[in-house]
């Protein structure tokens, strides 16, 4: 049940060695099939090295709920299309291209202790739907919010996006935003320049 009351529906989707419980609240659009979601979560994981076995959850939800959890978290009360909650450390994961040497610590110790056979808890992800689909139809989409695509193809986008995050990917520095942005092109198998025009 979500604060106001409402049900959500949530599904534990398997792509071994991941778990990827996909919660979707109730009245939210369903554009894109969750195993379709488990997929780009599980590409992205292991894009950016995750530890396996791993559990992240993928929340779908409304402007509502993130314009709260954006207040929340960030201390802006407006809506956002994605934010992601890690529950480990960016300096837990191996190191990428563009990432800040202060982001790792000088004696790292082992980065995922789980008992054996346990998955590593990973974090949250919580997209907004009904931003996904505004942000296609007005041409606001992509990583630049000038690209003109499918509901579907800015949904897939802004998963994979949020993953990273969860792995410790950032986007505040050029260097690592650029990265970013290759990886999550790396990701959907495709370019974004093929949405254009």
């Amino acid at each position: 049940m979500t604060a106001s009351g409402e049900s959500s529906e949530v599904a534990r989707v398997y792509r071994a060695p991941w778990r990827i419980d996909v919660t979707v609240r109730q009245g939210v659009p369903r554009i894109v099939p969750r195993t379709e979601l488990a997929r780009v979560v599980v590409g992205a994981l292991v894009a950016a090295e995750a530890p396996a076995p791993g559990a992240v959850g993928l929340i779908l939800t409304d402007d509502a709920e993130l314009t709260e959890l954006n207040e929340l978290a960030m201390g802006r009360r407006e809506p956002t299309d994605v934010l992601s909650f890690p529950l480990f450390p960016p300096s837990a994961f191996p190191v990428h291209e563009g990432q800040h040497p202060s982001v790792r610590p000088a004696h790292a110790g082992p980065a995922f202790i789980t008992p054996r056979g346990r998955r590593a808890e990973l974090g949250e992800i919580a997209v907004s739907v009904e931003r996904a689909i505004e942000q296609a139809r007005a041409g606001r989409a992509g990583q630049t919010g000038d690209v003109r695509w499918s509901e579907v193809d800015e949904l897939r986008l802004l998963v994979v996006h949020g993953t990273l995050h969860l792995c410790g990917w950032d986007h505040a520095l050029p260097e690592e935003g650029s990265a970013m942005r290759a990886l999550e092109n790396s990701v959907l198998g495709r370019r974004w320049e093929r949405a254009l025009g």
